[in-house]
């Protein structure tokens, strides 16, 4: 197509006569008339323009091309941050990725038990798990963390009141905003406190007879600094076994480590809350992501109390919201790798985080040896996804000096394959804190190849 043409609307094809091209055959008859017409019409366009047109046939053979390949492919991320949401947030272990692989194709276990034949609970492979690397009672999953918060609040506050800090009416990606979601689940909003300050009277000074929860939401996209207060936990929870209400905490990105004296390197980079730690303080019902620090596929967790859980269990809105097989596949082995202690070295998310910055140094340093001009620069990593916000990881890059450094970056993200750069102080910056085993050697071809 880098040719153009001086048309008259006289000059244009039929859709008959660029239906006939061979290119085109690879799309189904209505698709590629739509494609015909569309062409057409840009021309058409053009020409009213005044502007030249590109030949009509190559360009709905392009177009054909372009709807004939996946939109979702694989990227190499060299932003240096660990959950970019943009990107699908935690890149799952190669052992999750087998699992979900291995069940996609053909039939699975599912609900059934081999040993008797008879039927099972889908959730059997990640509640056990669960519960022993939080200590709760019982545990379900559903389709993110946001679907959890729904669930529980429409299976436990439907008809009723739901309290919550005015300093905790978040909104996060998606316009996903607390007061809305307690509205939808059937529930009243109970606004408690100032906006940076709460206090456990404030709390018990609003609970009626028509309370059923009160709700703790974590900022997990913005942080919240200097004359602040909120309840403690623990004393929170208290009070509500008191008046006879339940406690339910949205932890966002929830942080799971498998035993106390498991290797926690990965705990001591972090501000965020332990999951074990809000069922020790006495919560009913824990909410957390599974494709942020936990480092899983997409998912919600909830875990908590046996007759909480097992309440939103048997509530209708669990089926619409339940995962399937590929999810719990690979959150199945996710788990696994921490009931055998290996989360920060297999779980990519995790053993990214808990880089060093001498890690960091010693990585950019082999891959600025490998393209010319380039520098090695102390910078900044993120975890991103919502978790640890403001929290910085202190990294090293690598700098690489190249002429129109945002056309480069956009070059490099429509290569084969994708590459995520970012640009700074104009300034090509590739981070090795993101890059999985393999991508060092493709990201150093590309750049040597576009450069050159």
């Amino acid at each position: 197509m880098g040719r153009l043409l001086r048309m008259r609307f006289k000059d244009l094809p039929s859709v008959s006569r660029l239906l006939q091209d061979p290119r085109l055959a690879g799309l189904s008859h209505d698709l590629a008339v739509r494609v015909a017409r569309e062409v057409i019409e840009d021309a058409r366009q053009r020409i009213r323009a005044g502007e030249a047109v590109s030949p009509l046939a190559d360009a709905a053979a392009q177009r054909a091309e372009a709807l004939c390949r996946p939109r979702l492919v694989p990227v190499i991320n060299a932003t240096g941050i660990v959950l970019h949401t943009n990107l699908g947030r935690a890149p799952m272990s190669p052992e999750a990725a087998a699992a979900a692989a291995a069940v996609a194709g053909g039939y699975s276990s599912l609900e059934m038990h081999l040993s008797t034949g008879k039927r099972g609970g889908r959730l059997e492979g990640i509640a056990a798990p669960l519960c022993e690397l939080t200590g709760a009672e019982a545990a379900i999953g559903v389709n993110n963390n946001a679907a959890g918060v729904l669930l529980a609040l429409t299976a436990l506050a439907r008809g009723k009141e739901v309290i919550v800090s005015r300093g905790e009416l978040v909104e996060i990606g998606g316009s996903f905003r607390v007061p809305d979601v307690i509205s939808d689940g059937g529930a009243r909003l109970v606004e408690v406190g100032a906006t940076n300050r709460t206090r456990l009277s404030d709390y018990a000074d609003a609970i009626t007879e028509n309370t059923a929860v009160l709700l703790r939401v974590h900022a997990s996209n913005f942080r919240m600094i200097g004359f602040t207060e909120r309840p403690d936990r623990a004393a929170l929870c208290a009070l509500a076994r008191e008046r006879g209400v339940l406690v339910v905490d949205d932890l966002g990105s929830g942080l799971l480590h498998s035993a106390p004296a498991m290797e926690r390197s990965v705990v001591e980079l972090e501000a965020e809350e332990l999951v074990s730690n809000a069922i020790a303080d006495g919560v009913d019902a824990v909410c957390f992501s599974g494709d942020k620090l936990l480092g899983g596929p997409q998912a919600g967790m909830i875990v908590g109390r046996s007759p909480v859980i097992q309440k939103m269990r048997r509530h209708p809105l669990y089926r619409a919201l339940r995962l399937d097989k590929m999810v719990l596949a690979a959150l199945e082995a996710t788990l696994l790798l921490y009931r055998q202690g290996r989360q920060n070295e297999a779980i990519p998310a995790r053993r990214m985080l808990a880089m060093t910055a001498a890690q960091c140094r010693e990585a950019a340093d082999r891959i600025a040896a490998e393209i010319p001009g380039s520098r090695v620069e102390a910078d900044t990593s993120y975890s991103g996804g919502g978790a640890l916000p403001a929290q910085g990881l202190p990294t090293f890059v690598v700098a690489v000096p190249v002429k129109r450094p945002d056309a480069f970056c956009a070059a490099l993200r429509q290569g084969s394959p994708s590459i995520v750069a970012r640009v700074a102080r104009d300034t090509l910056i590739l981070d090795p804190r993101t890059l999985l085993p393999g991508d060092a050697e493709v990201l150093i071809d590309a750049i040597r190849s576009r450069r050159s």
